[in-house]
């Protein structure tokens, strides 16, 4: 059985906005409310965990640091990310958080796999990784069944703020690129890819919001 759900390409977003509207989305939704996929991208932010810890913001200067409710520690947003927060209603998927985010790192391994680049998902250390460094990561909230934040996935962005940062909390983790690996394809067609991998996985049948780019919903 598949679920319906709503799935919004976003544009540029600015992080705190997207924030709050998440969580007034997942605070206002109902179990009759229909899951949704935002995809978009945002302008140069560091976001830290709620279990984020100072020492790994090494430098961030004129980077703005944002304080957020995700689970996690410290990473960065920026152009050339594609970021994918998944608005879902778990207890109509029937799935757990640990069933979500081996899912949601399938999901990277398979976009990849279908491009001929072998990755991995580390028990240790959630997200994506080829050869070691990092091209995807993920951060997530639960509240009442419904989860909110997401996945981003390096496809050409500035890599050097990363270097301002422990990513994730690890020292000297690198971090690599769609671009990086010779990857350079369009942005629509990575999503549409990211998307249809999401929901191979997490049974969803996929419906596009009517809502253009530059519209304010959500």
């Amino acid at each position: 059985m598949s679920h319906p759900v709503v799935v919004r390409r976003l544009g540029r977003r600015d992080y705190l906005d997207t924030w709050q509207r998440m969580r007034r989305f997942t605070a206002e939704r109902t179990p009759g409310t229909p899951s949704e996929l935002w995809l978009l991208e945002h302008p140069p932010v560091f976001t830290q965990g709620q279990a984020g810890k100072a020492e790994h913001l090494i430098d961030p200067g004129d980077i703005p640091v944002i304080q957020s409710d995700r689970g996690g520690q410290v990473t960065y947003h920026g152009p050339g990310q594609l970021i994918c927060y998944l608005l879902l209603d778990l207890k109509a998927l029937g799935i757990g958080v640990r069933t979500l985010v081996s899912a949601m790192e399938g999901a990277v391994i398979d976009l990849l796999a279908q491009r001929g680049i072998p990755a991995q998902a580390r028990r240790d250390a959630p997200g994506v990784y080829v050869d070691g460094a990092k091209i995807a990561a993920l951060g997530l909230r639960v509240r009442r069944g419904y989860s909110y934040h997401g996945l981003a996935l390096n496809l050409d962005p500035d890599l050097e703020p990363f270097r301002r940062i422990n990513p994730c909390g690890y020292a000297g983790q690198p971090v690599t690129s769609l671009a990086r690996l010779g990857l350079n394809l369009p942005r629509h067609q990575v999503e549409d890819a990211l998307v249809a991998a999401l929901c191979r996985r997490l049974k969803l049948h996929p419906e596009q919001s009517p809502a253009p780019a530059h519209s304010k919903q959500p």
